[in-house]
């Protein structure tokens, strides 16, 4: 016999793409959300962080979905069987007003099969379609040309590299 009543964990999808689903994280998602960035691979050219920093990220971003629906980070699942496949964001570049950085990780096993460029083209969309947002940016290091690439495809344009930190990085723009 079914119980009177049910509990649902509300969760907003933020895109879905032919295989892609990008989604608010649950709770109880945080684990796999950490133990992404276990891959020395993965994380090769994303910002190093501590445990405790990525952990205060996931639930900065948890606390964030109450407040906005275009800027956040996200979990990228497989829309065929749910898999976790990595994360994205949007974030305010700098304090430019109406300038989104798009920022993003996969797992390695779904490197080179076009899920990055799917998740970028949906995201940058998904930013814009915002009419307080003008523009979306994405920065990469000089080395990863994989990534480069993919904002390629996703229809951002490189331009002069960019200085953050001290460090020179690709620096790439699409406008409204």
């Amino acid at each position: 016999m079914a119980p009177d009543y049910f509990i649902f964990e509300i969760m907003a999808t933020i895109a879905q793409t032919p295989r892609l689903i990008i989604r608010e994280f649950l709770p109880d998602e945080e684990t796999i959300y950490l133990n992404h960035f276990n891959d020395e691979l993965v994380i090769q050219y994303i910002p190093k962080r501590s445990r405790e920093e990525r952990i205060n990220i996931f639930r900065r971003g948890l606390e964030q979905y109450a407040t906005s629906k275009t800027t956040g980070l996200w979990g990228i699942f497989s829309k065929g069987d749910g898999d976790f496949m990595g994360s994205c964001l949007l974030r305010p570049f700098y304090d430019e007003a109406g300038v989104l950085e798009l920022g993003y990780s996969l797992e390695r096993k779904y490197w080179g099969g076009g899920f990055a460029t799917e998740m970028a083209t949906a995201m940058v969309a998904h930013g814009l379609s915002d009419q307080d947002i003008s523009e979306v940016v994405a920065v990469t290091e000089l080395e990863n040309v994989g990534s480069q690439r993919v904002l390629e495809k996703a229809s951002l344009k490189r331009v002069d590299n960019l200085l953050r930190d001290g460090e020179e990085l690709a620096y790439f723009r699409l406008k409204r």
